[in-house]
């Protein structure tokens, strides 16, 4: 089928999408932004129902966007094809790839994840593990991310890509300063945003779920006694970071049931949230032979 044609930058569907970039018009929408071949590519694999595809062939780098472009409309999409101009006013990259999606935003809850049910003799001590030895053969414990206040959305973005690789089970967003479908947070993630299980919710909310299940929250701050290659973090674990200027609240220090730090050798004192994430999340890895 042929893609619909805008020429216009006056079109109404070119001023929706430029308004899509700011969290209210996506909130009252109930939509949001996928920018890139590599972003759409992964929104489609997993099933994410796109409304709408703009297209613009002058911006192309490559030669696999007419296969993408017919797996989208397959999927139900609707196509417009944009001239340069037209598609440099909408895109948020500096160098566009001419492929631009809205798709529909999500909500998913706690009780949404599915996790294995943790025992009590997968909980992790407090020492961390002799080299070499095992973890005793149990079904996989829960390894879940916790991140509270993150700000800026290129470190959740970057967050939500280290826990991907990582293979966390979800990433829970407590008390969110930035918005999930924020274009840069799509951008930076490259597209594991449609992979990763991702929540929203409380601190408030999230602490007691955690307990219930048996899942240890260890507690990243730079004041913490204990390095991170000294804890044990194998077992049901959540690993919690904080906010990149505050670090984690009173709460989460107060109820973790550890505390751990990176160390640093130098006069900086503390490391970007997304950087200190990676970190700690692949010592787990690490420990837990994943």
């Amino acid at each position: 089928m042929a893609a619909e044609k805008i020429t216009s930058l006056q079109n109404p569907r070119i001023k929706q999408l430029v308004k899509l970039r700011d969290r209210r018009p996506r909130d009252e929408a109930g939509v949001f932004l996928v920018e890139g071949y590599r972003q759409i590519r992964r929104a489609l694999e997993k099933g994410v129902g796109l409304t709408e595809l703009y297209i613009s062939p002058e911006w192309y780098l490559g030669e696999n966007e007419p296969a993408l472009i017919a797996q989208a409309e397959a999927a139900g999409a609707k196509v417009f094809e944009l001239t340069k101009d037209a598609f440099a006013k909408v895109a948020y990259r500096e160098r566009p790839d001419g492929l631009l999606a809205v798709a529909p935003q999500w909500k998913r809850t706690l009780d949404d994840l599915s996790l294995p049910v943790a025992g009590v003799a997968d909980r992790g001590s407090e020492k961390a593990p002799r080299p070499g030895s095992a973890t005793p053969a149990t079904a996989k414990p829960p390894f879940l991310l916790v991140v509270e206040a993150i700000e800026k959305p290129g470190n959740l973005g970057t967050i939500l890509r280290s826990a991907d690789a990582a293979g966390v089970d979800a990433l829970i967003v407590c008390d969110p300063v930035t918005d999930l479908f924020n274009p840069n947070v799509v951008r930076a993630s490259t597209g594991v945003l449609f992979s990763v299980p991702v929540v929203i919710a409380s601190s408030a909310e999230v602490r007691p779920w955690l307990k219930a299940r048996g899942i240890r929250a260890v507690a990243t701050t730079p004041s913490a006694a204990v390095l991170h290659t000294e804890t044990d973090l194998r077992g049901p674990l959540a690993i919690v970071m904080g906010s990149e200027q505050y670090g984690l609240s009173d709460y989460w220090l107060k109820e973790s049931d550890a505390q751990v730090r990176i160390p640093m050798a130098g006069q900086a004192d503390s490391l970007n949230v997304a950087m200190a994430t990676i970190i700690t999340l692949f010592e787990a890895v690490r420990q837990r032979g994943v």
